[in-house]
């Protein structure tokens, strides 16, 4: 049994990280200042006794023990992101800086989760990990792009110069339940929007496209990443090498929800990806992984979760409106 601190484990990867480690029999401390992540995402997590849940903000120092640390804190969603932008990068700098320093007094392995976002507006397609990116660092994703870069460089220079045991994980994009169903993801986006019959609204002409794993698949990779002997030697892409269309998935999730949704345009935000899709070949080979859930499965499973979500919202709204107008005072 390991004790191992996941940071932003109350979000929507790090709660199904907890869940996973719990089941291998680890004790899991779950770190999250709520910014993004939730605690009825953890909420089934609570009564396991090796299960514990700190409020706490990464960019302030930690002082605890553990065998192994994810880094996962950061906001992962343009909307959430772009909100408070100064802070963002502090997450990710500061973040990496604090759970590098504890990792160093404890000579333990810490695994950064980076982002696909480090590639910025590719010009190379599929995306393998030697391409150095290309990123608009005055617009308005830089906050994201190049705080998870710095994030990068400090954990190459901790392995370097204090001969730490690190691992990067560049996580492309990535779905499944617990998703926050107002962070602006296509995903998220489309299948409200299917659910509730209102217009799906794509960016652009849709043409663009990204590469969409379950997210079962992407923390098995994160545990298989982690799990290594041998020091990789540098990033290690996650995510699905099939390129879908972003107006192909707004069809497929209409068609999986029954919904009479139209369909409508609206301009392309600054700095948006034309094109995402990784090369895999590094995990592939050092990790034996690749992605096993197809989409339409993984779709299916995750309107069940949102579909469920706004079904429990609409019977709180009728308790309240049978409670009373004094009911909210209360």
């Amino acid at each position: 049994m390991k004790r191992i601190l996941v940071t932003g484990g109350a979000g929507f990867i790090g709660s199904h990280l907890c869940e996973r480690l719990l089941k291998q029999g680890n004790e899991v401390l779950c770190v999250d200042n709520f910014f993004t992540g939730t605690r009825a995402n953890c909420e089934p997590l609570l009564g396991n006794p090796s299960f514990e849940l700190l409020r706490h903000d990464v960019t302030f120092p930690l002082y605890v023990e553990v065998d192994e640390i994810y880094n996962l804190a950061c906001p992962a969603s343009p909307i959430h992101y772009q909100r408070d932008p100064v802070q963002t990068t502090k997450t990710s700098v500061m973040g990496a800086i604090n759970m590098l320093g504890l990792a160093k007094r404890l000579r333990v392995r810490i695994l950064q989760a980076s982002t696909s976002e480090v590639y910025g507006d590719p010009d190379v397609h599929p995306q393998p990990e030697g391409y150095c990116g290309y990123v608009n660092i005055a617009g308005p994703r830089a906050c994201y792009d190049e705080g998870k870069r710095c994030a990068e460089t400090l954990f190459y220079d901790y392995q370097r110069q204090h001969r730490m045991s690190v691992r990067i994980a560049r996580i492309f994009n990535t779905y499944g339940p617990h998703m926050h169903p107002q962070d602006g993801r296509v995903v998220s986006n489309f299948i409200i929007q299917a659910l509730t019959h209102q217009p799906i609204t794509i960016y652009g002409d849709g043409s663009q496209t990204r590469s969409f794993c379950y997210v079962d698949d992407l923390v098995e990779g994160l545990l298989r990443l982690m799990a290594l002997d041998e020091e990789p030697g540098g990033a290690v892409n996650l995510g699905n090498p099939v390129e879908t269309t972003v107006l192909a998935l707004a069809e497929r999730i209409v068609a999986l929800c029954n919904s009479r949704s139209t369909i409508t345009c609206h301009p392309l935000p600054q700095d948006d990806p034309r094109r995402r899709c990784p090369d895999i070949s590094r995990a592939r080979d050092l990790l034996h992984w690749a992605p096993r859930v197809e989409l339409d499965s993984g779709l299916t499973r995750t309107i069940a979760y949102f579909d469920g979500q706004l079904a429990r919202n609409a019977a709180s709204v009728q308790m309240l409106r049978r409670a009373g107008p004094h009911a909210s005072a209360q």
